[in-house]
Formats: C-alpha cells, structure tokens, sequence
C-alpha cells in the first residue's frame, strides 16, 4: 500500500512552502513573540484568500474539498514556518468539530464563513490543568445558556465563535456552539506568546447543541485533530533538524565543521530517526483519516506520541547542536522549543495518549 501524497499534493507543498518562506518570515513571527500583535493578521488574511483554511471543506459547504491529505499538507508547511495564525484551532478543531458533528444547517451556517476567514474559530475543552476527561468538564448549559469558564484555550482571544465542551442538564458532556461576542475574555501569559491563549468566562451565554454525541464525539474530534497537530509537529521538527544540520557544517572549532565531532553526529542520527519516525506514522493516519478507517483513533495516538516526542527532542537538540548562542534571544532556536511545548499540550500531554494507545490496542488484541 502506497501512503505517499499524490502528485498535486506535493506541488502544493512545494508551494506552500514557498509562500510561507516569503510571507512567514522570522521576523514575522516575532512581531507576535514581542507582544506587538496576537496574530500575524495580514498573513491569516491571505491564508484565507488561498483556500487554505478550508482545505478539507467540502465546496458545498464554501471550502476548496482538497480532502484531509491536502489539510495535512497544509499543516506540515504551518509547522515548518511556525506561523503565528490561528489555523489549527480553526481548521483543525472547530471547523472540523462542526464538519463531524453538526447539523446541516450548523454547517452551512459556519463552515463557508471558517473556510473564507471571516470567522475565526476555537475550541473550548480545558477547565485549567489536565488531560480531556469527562469528568473534569463543569461547564454547563441549561435551557441553551452556557455558563462556566475555559481555560487556556488557543486563540480563544481572537477567536469570534467557540465550540465549546459543556455539560447538559442531564450532567452529560457534549459540543456546543458559542459566539464570542459580549464573552468575557483575559489573555494569558504562556511560553510561547506566538500562539494566543486565553481565558473564557461564559455567564449565560447563548449556545446552540452540535449534534447529541456526547464525550464520543469530543474524542472523534481529538483523534482527527491529533492527526493533523502531529504534521504540524512533524514539519517543525524537520525545520529543527535542516537548522541543526545546516549550523553544523557551517560552524568550525578546532579546525573542522562541528558537524564532522561524533557527538554532534549522534544527535543529528537521533533527530533524523525521530523526525522519520514520527512521519511515517503521520502519513499512516493521514491515510485513516482520508479514508474514516476503523484503525483512525489508533492511528491518531500513534501519530500523536511520535510526533510530540519528535517535535520536543528535535527542538531541544537544535538549541544543544548551536551551544551557547542557541540558548539567546537572537536566534532563531528557541521559536521552536516554544511551539512544541505548546503543540504538545494542545489536546492532551503525551501520558495520556500514550494510555490511549495501550487501551486501544488491548481491545484490538482482545477482540
């Protein structure tokens, strides 16, 4: 079985990843690392123009209908640039939460307006410290007001409507719709301040239900979102690698490239493994994902431990390979290590998909 991208896929990664290499520059990036703004707007603005956004969206629904191969593209290439806009939690979570588990309405209602960037969306599940459980969901809507608070939540400061997961009156979780407008909102301070996080405080809000599927489908989201993070976390961990490479051959001691030293080329081998690794196990789910495979929650955790373990290691050996100017606020090291701290607690850390492997491979096994 051949999980390669097609022919056209591939021109399209080629192009995005020109485009971003242009537009997405470091200093682009900074101005958002800097606090002089949430988001590169301009950017996020011709992402929108490009389809970009509604990659995935079927064009019934005002989206380009490249499919999930074409999203996970896209996600790799917005991993590689680190770019400071609020594709996942629009792409990846909340136009997806609504593609997976809204009404036909719902979907007609939100998705044309996600895919051409007029709306920015979140997704709303954390109540502080914690993996997703049912059980540390307080949150509640009663007669279709919602009232409780989120945090952090990403681009929650930015973001004009939320899907949002609460309780209903029966105590039971579910996917809500919520606009954002006259909601409570603080920004918080986080490692890395390239990707906006924010504290919600809903008091009555108006929120309409995204279907009846309960915490099965929050988990379906977070499967398909797992999927598409861990090619976001797969192209940063091979920009990381290409950095650490390329300093290597270029910066000399003693005489000879620090890259010809055995050390330093133990820990290129390792990166290049994990990055490796961790996208062939991405390809593997783009493939479930594309194809809504039985396997799909299975590939998902897979996916997501490698690439979270990848990102974090290839982002950690970069600053090491580059020695002391690797830890300074000049370089361009650090943009990374902060992205995968983030990216690795976006949906959950890795212990706990790591159980979800093992539980889900124990009912495989079982069965």
């Amino acid at each position: 079985m051949n999980f390669d991208f097609s022919e056209d896929l591939k021109q399209l990664r080629d192009q995005s990843r020109r485009f971003l290499s242009e537009r997405c520059t470091p200093a682009v990036v900074r101005r958002s690392l800097d606090g002089e703004e949430t988001h590169a707007a301009a950017l996020w603005r011709e992402i929108a123009d490009m389809g970009w956004i509604g990659a995935a969206i079927p064009e019934e629904f005002g989206g380009a209908g490249l499919g999930y191969e074409g999203l996970c593209v896209l996600a790799e290439e917005m991993g590689r640039a680190v770019a400071p806009v609020p594709f996942g939690s629009t792409a990846y979570l909340a136009a997806e939460a609504i593609l997976t588990a809204g009404s036909d309405a719902q979907r007609r209602e939100y998705l044309p307006k996600l895919a051409d960037g007029s709306l920015i969306g979140c997704f709303a599940l954390s109540e502080g410290n914690g993996n997703p459980e049912p059980s540390a969901i307080h949150a509640r809507v009663v007669g279709g007001r919602l009232t409780g608070a989120k945090w952090p939540v990403a681009d929650g400061g930015i973001a004009d409507i939320a899907v949002v997961v609460a309780c209903d009156e029966h105590r039971q979780p579910n996917l809500y719709i919520a606009d954002l407008a006259g909601v409570r909102r603080r920004n918080l301070t986080t490692l890395d301040p390239t990707r906006n996080q924010a504290r919600l405080e809903f008091e009555s809000a108006p929120a309409q239900a995204l279907g009846s599927g309960g915490w099965g489908a929050v988990q379906r989201v977070l499967d398909r979102a797992a999927i598409l993070f861990a090619f976001e976390q797969v192209g940063g961990a091979d920009a990381c690698l290409h950095m650490a490479r390329e300093y290597a051959q270029e910066r000399f001691a003693f005489g000879r490239p620090i890259g010809s030293f055995q050390a330093i080329k133990h820990k290129l081998a390792d990166m290049y493994v994990a990055v490796e690794l961790a996208r062939s196990n991405a390809y593997y789910g783009a493939w479930a994902l594309g194809a809504d495979a039985t396997d799909l929650p299975l590939a998902a955790a897979t996916a997501r431990v490698s690439a979270t373990e990848a990102f974090h290691l290839a982002s950690k050996e970069n600053i090491q390979t580059h020695g002391g100017i690797g830890f300074t606020w000049a370089v361009d090291c650090h943009l990374f290590y902060r992205r995968s701290k983030q990216l690795g607690l976006a949906i959950g850390s890795v212990p706990f998909w790591k159980d979800r492997l093992v539980d889900l491979l124990e009912t495989r096994n079982a069965a």
